[in-house]
């Protein structure tokens, strides 16, 4: 349990943690790319800035007031000096006709005025290679008065931020996959100091509940004999008719919660040792088919004075079955004892719960694969006990709680309508906490379904674990 309850907390610590580290690393790598962005697009629109003040203009002829770029006096011929990481240059006429540039081959890509940065694919461009490139472009448009003079573009590489952005996203996923490691494994080390003080509590708490159940035993015994033995020399001592009756329910009555209060230190220390794990029952061949007859057998007497019909009903296994697994069909490796325990407990609780002329009804069968209940699909065979009984039934707020220790279902309504006046008890609220405890020493599963006025369903599912 406790080891189950540090794997939540370290999981807990380092899914919180991994997804901080994420939204951070995310946070810088949308910085850091919008940052380069920002810087290209400010070199762009600087160079744009500059070259426009560096333009030559003159008169179209003497004859007009028509203006005109020099582009011989204007840019200089550096067409054959393209370096990957440069900034390439083109002119355009007042039509968008490419009239310089300093690419090696020109762009097929239409001219507009577009002051602010845009990313463009090109294909196929000259010293670059074939393949395709991704560029950074800025388009201002050169006006002198009311008059268009041509275009201006400017273009950057566009890897100067793809290539840092991919190494930024190694760097970041490899620190955070380091920083995820590290507190994964700094959690389960907190996580196993935050539970030593809380595990030590729980294990006096479990020592002592054992031992205050183990010193009860003797007592209770005790008085139990006492109370026997003078029961038997009450009918021995000459005494008045009516004072001996009198002692006699007195100390009936005695006897009755004496053994009643040693069934609950009995199961206080079987809940004890099996939280502890001090139990040290050793697992053994059962055949399941014949412990439910013999509990059945046992549990047909009180339901016949109840008037209630129990039955076993045995799930025949496949006709072409091998003869060597049809004898061991419904056996599996368990402690014998417990799984008796476990089903006179679900069968003594079916029928506390029915009503006369009621029906409970205990099925066994053998899963091979899937389990019809859950749907869950299985290694290994398992065998599944089904106690099905016409009761009260249990309210479904109630279900989830109903393995919780000494925890009983609206006790104001629970035995008045079932039982006679002299039978009206209530139980300790043990029996299901330790037919799970049972279940779950066995490494199997116990399901419930229930509905008011129809009945109940306790499903038990247990691993066959036969050793070959």
């Amino acid at each position: 349990m406790f080891q189950a309850t540090r794997r939540r907390l370290a999981i807990w610590y380092t899914s919180v943690t991994a997804l901080l580290l994420l939204l951070f690393a995310s946070g810088v790598y949308l910085y850091v790319r919008s940052t380069l962005i920002e810087r290209i697009d400010d070199t762009l629109n600087h160079v744009v800035e500059v070259v426009e003040r560096s333009l030559v203009i003159e008169p179209l002829n003497k004859n007009t007031e028509k203006l005109r770029v020099n582009i011989e006096a204007s840019f200089r011929n550096n067409a054959d000096s393209v370096e990957d990481d440069h900034i390439d240059l083109e002119w355009f006429s007042q039509t968008g006709e490419l009239l310089w540039s300093t690419f090696s081959a020109p762009l097929d890509i239409p001219v507009h005025n577009h002051r602010t940065g845009e990313t463009v694919k090109v294909v196929g461009m000259g010293g670059w290679g074939e393949s395709a490139q991704l560029l950074r472009q800025v388009t201002k448009r050169v006006e002198m008065g009311r008059q268009v003079l041509g275009y201006l573009r400017v273009s950057h590489p566009w890897f100067e931020v793809t290539k840092p952005s991919r190494q930024l996203i190694l760097d970041l996923a490899l620190g955070t996959w380091l920083m995820v490691l590290s507190v994964a494994a700094s959690g389960w080390f907190l996580s196993g100091k935050a539970m030593e003080p809380v595990g030590e509590s729980y294990q006096r708490l479990k020592q002592f509940t054992a031992d205050a159940s183990h010193e009860l035993r003797s007592p209770i015994a005790l008085i139990q004999t006492n109370v026997q033995v003078a029961l038997a020399d009450l009918d021995l001592v000459e005494v008045e008719e009516s004072t001996a009756c009198q002692y006699r329910q007195q100390l009936k009555l005695v006897e009755r919660l004496t053994q009643r209060l040693g069934k609950l230190v009995n199961d206080l220390l079987f809940l004890a040792r099996q939280d502890s794990g001090i139990s040290q029952e050793v697992f053994s061949v059962c055949p399941v088919d014949a412990l439910l007859m013999e509990v059945v057998e046992e549990q047909q007497l009180l339901a016949t004075e109840k008037g209630i019909s129990l039955s076993l009903h045995l799930i025949d296994p496949p006709q072409d079955i091998d003869p060597e697994l049809l004898e061991n069909w419904f056996t599996l490796m368990g402690n014998w004892d417990q799984l008796v325990r476990l089903c006179t407990n679900l069968i003594s609780n079916a029928l506390q719960y029915t009503l006369t002329k009621g029906t409970v009804k205990v099925e066994l069968a053998r899963i091979e694969g899937i389990n019809l209940v859950s749907g869950l699909r299985y290694s290994h065979p398992q065998l599944q006990i089904k106690v099905v009984d016409t009761g009260i039934g249990i309210p479904s707020e109630s279900l989830p709680r109903l393995f919780d220790r000494f925890y009983r279902v609206d006790p104001s309504r629970s035995h008045q309508t079932l039982k006679p006046a002299k039978e009206r008890t209530t139980g300790s609220g043990l029996g299901l906490a330790i037919a799970q405890a049972i279940v779950e020493h066995h490494q199997g599963q116990i399901q419930i379904e229930s509905s008011l006025g129809k009945g109940t369903t306790f499903t038990v599912t247990l691993p066959i674990n036969l050793e070959s």
